[in-house]
């Protein structure tokens, strides 16, 4: 979510109360995308004369798309919402919880900062039955349970968080008019992969472009190779406690995925302007050669956000595509794992409006709303994937709905020194020539001296 937040302009702290009306987007009753008897359902509780506070991580128009879900709630039960925002969210919602007034609905994109807040008594269990709600409507169930679910003040895990809105980092950008131009196919496994970009590369092409360049973040776009590579090599169980430093950072698992990206980084003929280019290219330009005339390169690993910085006019599923990161062939017991980031929404100050507002994130309309106005995919199976705006959003959509396993970004999981420390400088270290296991090792120096 860090890194999210270096694409994203400031906004002040905001506080809109909903009206007594709100004017509702989509008339109940009328779109057929929709599941409206939840709406009806809805109608049957009443919160008339209370009024529920929500602070979220979403200002600017993000702010804006997620009122005109809480609208829903609103009209449908007759209670007051006061959703606000703050630029340094992070920080407020810990001054908030600890003075004693904390927002009944907390949502939060950090589990790091979730575990602090839960550690210290400041969160209300949403209880078993909810866990196994997840597990039953959520693709890869039991890990968005496993991501919800942390200690108490006395050591005694519970599930605390509901993942709400997810992000999806395991994915590969093409242009599908350079393929088809080619004759390339898109691969289904990392061997059919690698037997594409060998194909490029004998036909005089680069496979990948590749940019690592973020300003003060410079390093982090690395990492997300690491960690798709790691789930895709390694059961999940141990990417947990790679990102917890229970296996050291130089364990021969580790370092096997940072070598294999380093292969692919380091080699002039596998990236756009030679490995040189890797570290001195920022994120947002790197993807531009998908676009030049002739392609400087087919391939681009990034999450869904990188369509931002697209050439002005390109059409995302026609001028650009995206496919799944696929999983090796060779280890069929790994499953189908998703790298990727989401928001969690938690009760942290308990009344009867903050327990009907979970119960209403697990209605198919509290996605479908945000889902009809874009930006927002979710791996909940039982929603109606007619209600994406786009073709692009159903499809990452679909890839989380399908996956055997869900892990959140792992930097953003290990401490600040390390995730968005010396795990970004050691990934220019690596683009630079150093050997993986000296990084890793270098890396693990740096984890030592924070313990």
């Amino acid at each position: 979510m860090k890194k999210m937040l270096l694409l994203g302009a400031a906004f002040a702290t905001l506080a809109l109360n909903a009206p007594a009306q709100a004017e509702l987007k989509f008339k109940p009753g009328e779109d057929p995308r929709f599941n409206w008897a939840n709406y009806e359902e809805l109608k049957k509780v009443d919160l008339k004369g209370e009024t529920l506070t929500i602070f979220g991580p979403w200002r600017g128009e993000d702010e804006g798309l997620v009122r005109g879900v809480l609208d829903y709630f609103s009209e449908a039960t007759g209670v007051e919402i006061k959703y606000s925002s703050s630029e340094n969210y992070e920080q407020q919602i810990v001054i908030d919880t600890q003075a004693g007034s904390p927002p009944n609905i907390a949502v939060l994109p950090q589990p790091g900062l979730i575990q602090d807040l839960a550690s210290k008594g400041l969160l209300t269990p949403l209880g078993d039955d909810t866990a196994k709600w997840v597990k039953d409507n959520y693709g890869a169930g039991q890990s968005w349970v496993d991501l919800g679910t942390f200690k108490d003040k006395d050591g005694k895990p519970g599930f605390f968080a509901f993942p709400y809105k997810a992000d999806v980092k395991s994915l590969v950008w093409y242009s599908p008019d350079n393929f088809e131009e080619a004759g390339y196919k898109v691969p289904k496994t990392q061997e059919e992969l690698a037997d594409l970009e060998k194909k490029i590369v004998a036909d005089g092409g680069k496979p990948w472009c590749i940019g690592l360049g973020s300003g003060g973040a410079t390093g982090w776009p690395a990492t997300d190779w690491v960690e798709d590579l790691m789930l895709r090599t390694q059961p999940p169980e141990v990417y947990d406690k790679w990102v917890k430093n229970e296996i050291p950072f130089n364990d021969p698992a580790v370092v096997n995925a940072i070598d294999i990206f380093g292969k692919i980084a380091t080699d002039d003929k596998m990236v756009d302007g030679g490995a040189k280019a890797v570290a001195a290219t920022d994120f947002r330009d790197s993807p531009k050669g998908l676009f030049a005339v002739p392609p400087k390169c087919y391939l681009h690993h990034q999450a869904s956000f990188i369509p931002t910085f697209f050439p002005e006019g390109t059409k995302v599923g026609q001028d650009a595509d995206f496919f799944y990161f696929p999983p090796y062939a060779s280890k069929p017991e790994l499953g189908t794992p998703v790298l990727g980031a989401g928001t969690l929404a938690m009760i942290t100050k308990d009344s009867k409006s903050a327990r009907a507002f979970i119960e209403f994130l697990k209605m198919p309309l509290a996605h479908e709303i945000w889902m009809a106005e874009g930006g927002f995919v979710t791996p909940f199976k039982g929603v109606n994937k007619a209600a994406y705006a786009s073709d692009a959003l159903r499809k990452q959509g679909e890839i989380l709905a399908n996956a055997s396993t869900f892990r959140f970004d792992g930097s953003d999981l290990m401490p600040g020194k390390i995730g968005a420390g010396a795990f970004w400088t050691g990934m220019i270290d690596l683009v630079g020539g150093k050997s993986a296991q000296d990084v890793a090792t270098d890396i693990q120096k740096s984890w030592d001296a924070i313990k």
